[in-house]
């Protein structure tokens, strides 16, 4: 989908997410895939300044892969420090916290595509550690 997201977009975006999840029998999926999904919009907002991007939505053998395109050379970054008291800022923390696996793909035309992958496992939680990085090279980054 090619979308020009604004403040709202992200309840949108969420309710897309679950409906592919529930005709794909993916429902365990939602909650990880929603909130993924939607950090990623809220970036495309804030930081993307046509706040124009695309949005698929792929079904894979074992869970799903969301990706978002956007026209912004801009990568995102997990600050260093974050206060407590900071509003903003967590998005790629939460992203790191829920997926079981993410990254960003720079365009040599300009822009990139921010990515998540989502694997089914029936009664598993995602128990593995953070390996989320500073992410400054210009490099196709994936965080597993």
């Amino acid at each position: 989908m090619h979308l020009t997201v604004g403040e709202h977009s992200a309840r949108h975006i969420r309710r897309i997410v679950r409906s592919f999840l529930q005709e794909w029998e993916m429902a365990e999926l939602a909650d990880a895939a929603e909130l993924a999904a939607t950090e990623l919009i809220a970036n495309v907002v804030r930081h993307v300044p046509d706040r124009r991007c695309t949005l698929l939505v792929l079904r894979q053998e074992a869970g799903i892969r969301v990706e978002v395109t956007d026209g912004c050379d801009r990568r995102p970054a997990v600050p260093s420090e974050l206060p407590p008291e900071a509003e903003n800022g967590r998005g790629l923390l939460l992203l790191d916290a829920v997926v079981d696996k993410w990254g960003v793909q720079p365009h040599g035309t300009g822009g990139k595509t921010v990515w998540f992958e989502c694997e089914t496992r029936t009664g598993v939680v995602n128990d593995r550690p953070s390996r989320l990085l500073p992410m400054a090279e210009e490099t196709d980054d994936a965080y597993p």
